[in-house]
This record gives structure tokens, C-alpha cells and sequence, in this order.
């Protein structure tokens, strides 16, 4: 089913997930024991995280090769795995733009149509070019770009010339920003540019991470007015140590509400904190729901054990 029929068939708030993949040379069963463990919250979908190969130097039969590396492959082979192993759980793999030529994400999308994978969701990744000279002519710039290249297929319009190409049926998610991408230079440009990216094709929206419910609020109320009408579904980071919670702005570019901050810092042992962070984060999800979210697309990081201490938070045991 798609995640635009989910948003719109289901009578109680969306619960879903966000996985990344395991390290290169572990095992899938790591992954599959975090979905079971959050399972009988009913997750209408999981997105499953991709990442750009990074340039890396490692030493192979006694040499230095430069070589590109990926951390965490294996997102498609993720999705599959899922799929087949959780019948009711809808799968969703990010396509990047950066590092793939727009060739190569036609041959991934392909891919995933045959497997009957037809939920997609785009991001333009971090750039893997240098800033000076930019991303090569296949590649695309903007996520915007790849969302109009599926849109494209949605029609039977593929980038190599085909009679009677047979049409693609994928529902497109993109990111939103409540607190402005980091490269945009105001919030206003930085809906404009979302705005592009729902004209070019995109089915529904799921937020950067953020902590406070203005935040959100004034996202939602300003995408509204730019007359961006698709869902808007709050992406929420469970937060269970002062030590993480001040890693978050470097990495992500958000705001820690002072209240949080302080609350965190003030609690005696990990314990306290971990207590102190789920009961901040039910609380904003509470209010979330209470105002007209229509879910919540819960972070995981590949683990489960603080998504699940969020959600039964928020939605009682299990």
C-alpha cells in the first residue's frame, strides 16, 4: 500500500519507523530483532536510512588504496529483506541523490519496482563532490530533480527513450525542515524550495527531528500558506542522555530548547536522564497528536529500546 493511502485510510495516528542499516559485516538479524521489539505498536511503515560512499584510504596487500566506502550498504537489500519477512509492514528506502549518477537511480528504481517496492523516499544526501566544482552533469543537484525523475517514470517516461514503457506506480516522500535546512538562507526560501519539490511530484512530508511543538506548529502553518496541502508528519528523536542531546545541533543543525537542556543536565544518574528525556519527548508527541499531527515517524538510530520507552509513553504498554 502506499504511505499516501495509509495517511489517508487510517483512523488513528500513523506510527512509524526509521532504520538504519547495519554496519558493513554485520548481520540483518540486529535490525529484524529492533522491529520485533517495537512491533505490537502496529508501524504502518519503516524507512530504511541510505548513505553516500565516502572516499577512504585503506591498506589492501600492503598497499594504500584510495577506495569509496559505504559504512552502511545495503539499503535495498534491507527493504527486500523486510518486506518479505513482515507482510503488514509497508518499506520505504531513501534514494540519495549524491554519489549516483541519474542513470543509476533509474536502474534502482527499476530494481525496486520489481520487487514491489512502490514507496520511495528522496533526499539529496551530502554532497559527495567538491564544493568548487560541483556534482558531475549526471548527477543530480537537488532532491527536487529526483523527485521529478520518478514522477517522470510514474508516467512511463524513463531518461533512456522507450516505446510503450511500462509506467512506474511509486508514492514519493521528501524531507522537510521546520528550522530551515542548514544551506537555506531564511525559512521562507527554505519552503519555496519544498514547495518545488511537492509541484515536482512528492506525496507527503517527514520533518528533520526538532523539540519544541511552536516549532512544528509554525512549519505546519507557513507550508500551508505557501499552499503546500500534502501530510506533514513530525519525525521525532527519542533523547535519553545530556551527552547526546548536545551532539544533535553539530550534526543536525536544531534548536535544544533551554527546559530540556536543563532538565537533563540536572538529573543525577543515566537513569534520571533517560527518564527525564522520554517524558519531554511523550509530552511533545501528546501535544503533537492532540493538534492535528497526523503521525509520528519515530527515529530509531537502529535500535529499539528507547523508541519503544517513547511509545509507550505515549501510547501505554504493550
Amino acid at each position: 500500500m502506499k504511505i499516501s493511502d495509509v495517511l489517508g485510510k487510517s483512523e488513528s495516528p500513523v506510527i512509524s519507523l526509521e532504520f538504519i542499516p547495519p554496519p558493513r559485516g554485520s548481520s540483518v538479524e540486529e535490525v529484524f530483532r529492533a522491529v520485533d521489539y517495537l512491533l505490537d505498536f502496529s508501524p504502518q511503515f519503516v524507512n530504511v536510512t541510505n548513505h553516500p560512499s565516502k572516499i577512504d584510504y585503506k591498506e589492501i596487500n600492503g598497499k594504500i588504496v584510495k577506495v569509496p566506502l559505504s559504512k552502511r550498504p545495503g539499503t535495498i537489500g534491507l527493504c527486500a529483506a523486510i518486506k518479505h519477512r513482515y507482510k503488514n509492514l509497508e518499506v520505504v528506502p531513501h534514494l540519495i541523490c549524491a554519489g549516483h549518477t541519474k542513470y543509476r537511480l533509474e536502474d534502482i528504481l527499476i530494481e525496486l519496482n520489481y520487487l514491489g517496492i512502490n514507496n520511495v523516499f528522496v533526499i539529496r544526501g551530502d554532497p559527495s563532490y567538491d564544493e568548487n566544482f560541483g556534482p558531475s552533469q549526471d548527477e543530480w543537484r537537488y532532491a527536487k530533480e529526483l523527485v521529478e525523475q520518478i514522477a517522470n517514470m510514474n508516467r512511463g517516461v524513463y531518461l533512456y527513450p522507450i516505446e510503450n514503457a511500462v509506467s512506474t506506480d511509486f508514492c514519493i516522500g521528501v524531507a522537510g525542515y521546520p528550522e530551515k535546512h542548514h544551506e537555506a538562507p531564511n525559512l521562507y526560501d527554505n519552503i519555496t524550495r519544498l514547495k518545488e519539490k511537492v509541484d515536482a511530484g512528492a506525496d507527503y512530508i517527514i520533518t528533520q527531528m526538532f523539540f519544541s511543538f511552536e516549532v512544528y506548529k509554525r512549519f505546519v502553518e507557513l507550508t500551508r500558506n505557501a499552499g503546500i496541502k500534502v501530510a506533514i508528519i513530525p519525525g521525532i528523536k527519542p533523547v535519553v542522555s545530556s551527552k547526546s542531546l548536545r551532539r544533535i545541533p553539530k550534526r543536525f543543525f536544531v534548536d535544544i530548547p533551554q527546559i530540556l537542556l536543563n532538565s537533563m543536565e540536572e538529573a543525577k544518574t543515566p537513569k534520571e536522564e533517560w527518564k527525564v528525556g522520554i517524558s519531554y519527548m511523550a509530552k511533545l508527541v501528546d501535544k503533537l497528536l492532540a493538534n492535528g499531527a497526523p503521525g509520528v515517524h519515530v527515529f530509531t538510530m537502529g535500535r529499539g529500546k528507547s523508541a519503544r520507552s517513547l511509545l509507550e509513553a505515549v501510547f501505554g504498554k504493550k
